[in-house]
């Protein structure tokens, strides 16, 4: 199937995962026939996400779900680049996480041991909050505590809602926004805008013309920009065509409906 004729400057394409290929539990529509285009015309393809409810293991299973062959060298996550600063930066840390348990799993695997549900919990060196929805009062207390005695903060993402089928809904930045606003303080994001995860895509593709495909002006325009490759946009996330038009600095390359729109001539 042949490609659309943007695709042919670029030798590689770094994909975001929620709001490009699957939106909830469903692809986007073709998604799986653009991926296999870009394969067949020998453009390397990588995934990337901010989303830190999973891990690895479970993108790659649900890739192979939509019929889309992936592997986990293939993924890029929030999860494992924040396992990785962790490591080289804060091994031997308490911390307090708000997050699902891969997120938990990554922090206890860098070396750092997670104080919720013990005494010393408001006492933690690092708070770290990233998406999930079960969250109560007693979390946002005890971060806010934690940070008050100068705690170190870090966040997965600023990303204020996260796509489903039935819509938007709150996402990890939602949380944030609660802790900060208590604590005075603002956390360090290890996601996306920032550009780590598109680098350790391209340290996995090789350095060649690349193309990011996103769904957001916030996080995926700007960690692109930020990582010095250009970006496209499409409109099954959380990106309405008009925000889309409006990005400017810079704009993006192209804007399409969806990622076949994108892809496929």
């Amino acid at each position: 199937m042949p490609l659309a004729p943007i695709l042919r400057e670029y030798e590689q394409v770094i994909l975001d995962l929620d709001g490009c290929v699957w939106v909830g539990e469903e692809p986007t529509p073709r998604a799986k026939e653009a991926i296999e285009a870009l394969r067949a015309a020998g453009k390397g393809v990588a995934f990337v996400t901010n989303n830190s409810r999973h891990a690895g293991e479970d993108f790659v299973a649900r890739l192979w779900k939509l019929g889309i062959q992936a592997s986990l060298a293939d993924v890029v996550t929030v999860g494992g680049a924040l396992q990785h600063l962790l490591a080289e930066t804060r091994t031997g840390s308490m911390a307090y996480v708000i997050g699902e348990p891969t997120i938990y799993r990554h922090v206890e695997d860098a070396g750092l041991k997670v104080m919720n549900g013990t005494d010393l919990a408001s006492r933690a060196d690092l708070v770290l909050v990233s998406g999930t929805d079960r969250v109560d009062y007693d979390d946002l207390k005890t971060a806010t505590l934690a940070l008050s005695r100068g705690a170190d903060f870090l966040a997965t993402s600023r990303d204020p809602t996260y796509p489903t089928s039935e819509g938007l809904v709150p996402g990890p930045g939602a949380l944030l926004a609660a802790i900060e606003t208590a604590s005075g303080r603002t956390a360090e994001i290890v996601g996306k805008p920032q550009p780590q995860l598109f680098l350790s895509a391209i340290d996995r593709l090789g350095d060649a013309p690349t193309l990011v495909v996103g769904d957001r002006v916030d996080a995926d325009l700007g960690a692109a920009t930020a990582a010095g490759l250009d970006a496209a946009l499409v409109l099954t996330g959380g990106v309405s065509r008009e925000e889309a038009e409006k990005a400017v600095d810079p704009a993006p390359v192209a804007i399409a409906e969806t990622l076949a729109d994108l892809v496929l001539a």
